[in-house]
């Protein structure tokens, strides 16, 4: 049914600016060109924040091996054609077609928020870290999602080889060289193999601190890690992982981590400076506001055509949205809910194509076509010159599949600009030593001023 509204301009409003709101957005701007032309059509962005990350390049931009902002890709200039709106949608009345925007001029004016008409709403605002109500962890866990979190736990993880390179406390020493990573998928294993690599580089400047002096552990609650690249692949991972003096704990959790010290479920005990939680996502608690069918899992029930189910003019895709999987086998009894496509960016990146065109075809009344795409397989990276992965039935470890992680990924990153910048740095990066420099005062960059306003140390000195 195409939907116009009352001064006959086609609203689109993409809520979420990550893998399926930026892509969904790039696409209708191609799509809908002579609408966005004619002024017949409007496509609206709205994400918190003016840039898209791409998050498996993460671990690599905590490594040093990328420059953090050449894994972001800032929407204005990947979405001329599109108005994009920096804030955070807190409410949605779709039976009005109406969405109430918190943007950071209106908090600072203390103005009312905006109220923005749509005909048709686009949900993919992406997920959140799923936390537990372990005691100590919302006091001091990371997470490792964002690009402000990965760049501030390499400036963390190389403050701590400063401050056990510079104590004479054994405790102190060995809380700052104990490392604690929750989470055995993706991001726990990507970052903590990442960041083992930058640190076991950066100690031979350190002529008091060992690679043997450091302890990393990586914590697991089911009985194997990297599940996507299969069970053969992830007991490679864990013995590879092993073989760098990498304590992998399988069947554990972590049940405390007061006092800085982390308590596994089989009776371990860690004094640490650095907790990484990485146990796994939920969407987008504007999901629940919207008050749209949701699944018993909290994501939006969908249909194959990518609408959320039973209600018009809506669509959603990606980490917030539960989409059939037609590639599934069928359900033995019809009472048995089908199977869903995994909340991953393989399927993110293939539903933001599908759902464009059927946005398109929504606009101008044509028909739609229901998304499908068997899943290929998964890569992952284990360090510089190290992966796994299973692609296509095909098993691979060690430098070919680090080799396909770089090679698949930089053919996913969006526009040629970050392409030739990414596979620039690399290039230097094989020439030259890695950088092992924190830079964490970036974090308070009023500190130093602060203190020669408050003191005059400064301008005593001088």
């Amino acid at each position: 049914m195409k939907a116009v509204s009352s001064d006959d301009v086609a609203r689109i409003l993409v809520v979420g600016g990550g893998y399926v709101g930026m892509y969904t957005a790039l696409r209708l701007q191609r799509t809908l060109k002579p609408e966005l032309r004619q002024h017949t059509a409007e496509i609206i962005v709205v994400d918190p924040e003016p840039y898209m990350t791409y998050q498996p390049f993460l671990p690599e931009a905590a490594a040093g091996s990328i420059s953090p902002r050449h894994v972001v890709v800032p929407l204005r200039r990947a979405l001329p054609d599109c108005d994009v709106v920096i804030g955070e949608v807190t409410a949605v009345d779709h039976a009005e077609r109406k969405a109430t925007i918190s943007t950071l001029a209106a908090e600072e004016a203390g103005a009312e928020a905006m109220i923005v008409a749509y005909d048709e709403l686009v949900l993919a605002p992406g997920s959140v870290s799923r936390t537990l109500p372990v005691p100590g962890l919302a006091d001091i866990g990371i997470g490792f999602k964002t690009v402000e979190e990965a760049i501030g736990l390499r400036n963390h993880v190389l403050e701590q080889l400063d401050i056990a390179s510079s104590t004479r406390d054994p405790a102190v020493r060995d809380a700052a060289l104990t490392f604690v990573f929750v989470g055995g998928g993706y991001a726990g294993v990507e970052a903590l193999a990442e960041l083992e690599d930058m640190a076991r580089y950066a100690v031979r400047y350190y002529h008091n601190v060992r690679p043997e002096d450091m302890k990393w552990i990586l914590v697991e609650a089911t009985d194997r890690i990297l599940p996507e690249v299969g069970p053969e692949m992830g007991r490679y991972a864990v013995r590879e992982l092993r073989a760098r003096n990498i304590d992998v704990r399988l069947e554990t959790r972590l049940e405390s981590c007061e006092n800085r010290i982390a308590q596994l479920s089989d009776g371990s005990r860690f004094p640490t400076r650095t907790l990484v939680w990485t146990a796994g996502v939920k969407p987008h608690p504007i999901v629940a506001a919207t008050k749209l069918p949701l699944t018993a899992r909290g994501r939006l029930k969908c249909t194959a055509t990518l609408q959320v189910d039973g209600v018009e003019h809506a669509w959603a895709a990606g980490d917030a949205a539960a989409v059939p999987d037609l590639t599934a086998p069928q359900p033995a009894s019809p009472d048995e809910p089908r199977a869903e496509c995994a909340p991953n960016a393989q399927h993110a990146l293939r539903q933001a194509k599908v759902l464009a065109e059927n946005l398109t075809a929504a606009v101008r009344g044509g028909p739609l076509k229901n998304y499908e795409h068997k899943y290929v397989g998964s890569v992952a990276s284990l360090g510089l010159h190290k992966g796994v992965a299973h692609v296509y039935g095909r098993k691979l470890k060690g430098y070919p599949a680090w080799l396909m992680h770089r090679a698949y990924h930089l053919s996913r990153v969006p526009t040629l600009n970050r392409k030739a910048r990414i596979l620039a740095e690399w290039t230097l990066a094989g020439l030259f030593k890695r950088e092992i420099v924190s830079l964490g005062s970036l974090e308070n960059p009023r500190a130093e001023f602060e203190l020669a306003a408050g003191t005059g140390r400064h301008n005593e000195a001088s």
